[in-house]
């Protein structure tokens, strides 16, 4: 019998938004032994591997992705969220992480989510609140509409800040018992002692996230990690110059991390901080 990749492709879609993860993988495993060089399925594949806790299996995926672009050069950079999800898995990688990537930058990564997620509903920071909400919610409403099971509608729609929206929606549908328990497990800031790849940690001291009081120092982090933290730059804005600004200052420093881990440039050359 022929491999149907576009109905294996839609029933793990199907099992993802139901938060069925274990059941997507098996789906997502599917197209990948059967088309090994589907690279994206494969990176989904570890992504969902990491998700649910089985580690190896997740290496295993990215270093199949790594071998399949041996000889280049890898940098990568993760904002915001995906800061902080990047540092965990390079801290969970450890040495080996080196196999695939050759330096990163995090940029406005909130570290602490607890701290995060607290700091976001006081003062004028609940407007990042309302914000995400507002799309947050819809979305999830909708969804329930297709597959009512997931979660309480009705707790969802009462829900007026992120810890209550991730106590409904987010903590149960990724494999964690309630939003405390997801806000400790994937922080980052409590493992940023693991990563041996060379990180650069871009992060404005008056971020409404993750102000500079709660960031990590030197004595919180292995020798390859590099902390910077300008005055200001806000959440990953780091805007310059004079009204309305420029947005060019932070893909200059980031490139400018990467140039001097690739033996082309320096540190000494990074452009000023904002």
């Amino acid at each position: 019998m022929a491999f149907e990749k576009a109905k294996v492709l839609k029933a793990a879609e199907k099992f993802l938004s139901q938060g069925k993860i274990n059941a997507a993988i098996k789906e997502y495993r599917q197209i990948v032994d059967n088309e090994p060089d589907d690279l994206t399925t494969l990176n989904m594949l570890g992504d969902l591997y990491a998700r649910a806790g089985k580690k190896e299996d997740a290496i295993a995926c990215f270093e199949r992705i790594a071998e399949h672009n041996a000889g280049s050069a890898r940098f990568v950079m993760g904002v915001s969220l995906g800061g902080n999800a990047l540092l965990k898995w390079l801290a969970a990688r450890g040495a080996s992480a080196a196999s695939a990537v050759r330096a990163a930058v995090a940029v406005s990564a909130p570290m602490d989510l607890m701290v995060a997620r607290h700091g976001l509903g006081r003062g004028i920071n609940r407007l990042y609140t309302w914000h995400f909400l507002s799309t947050l919610k819809p979305k999830s409403l909708h969804k329930a509409q297709r597959f009512p099971e997931l979660y309480d509608v009705a707790k969802v729609a009462r829900a007026r800040n992120l810890y209550q929206f991730d106590n409904v929606v987010t903590a149960p549908l990724h494999g964690f018992e309630d939003a405390d328990d997801y806000w400790t497990r994937a922080s980052s800031k409590g493992d940023l002692h693991r990563i041996e790849v060379p990180t650069l940690l871009l992060h404005a001291r008056n971020d409404p996230f993750l102000p500079g009081r709660h960031l990590p120092q030197m004595r919180d982090v292995s020798p390859s990690v590099s902390l910077e933290y300008p005055a200001g730059g806000g959440h990953a804005a780091f805007v310059t110059g004079s009204f309305p600004g420029r947005l060019d200052w932070l893909p200059r420093r980031a490139l400018a991390f990467f140039q001097s881990h690739l033996g082309g440039g320096s540190e000494n050359s990074s452009p000023k901080v904002p």
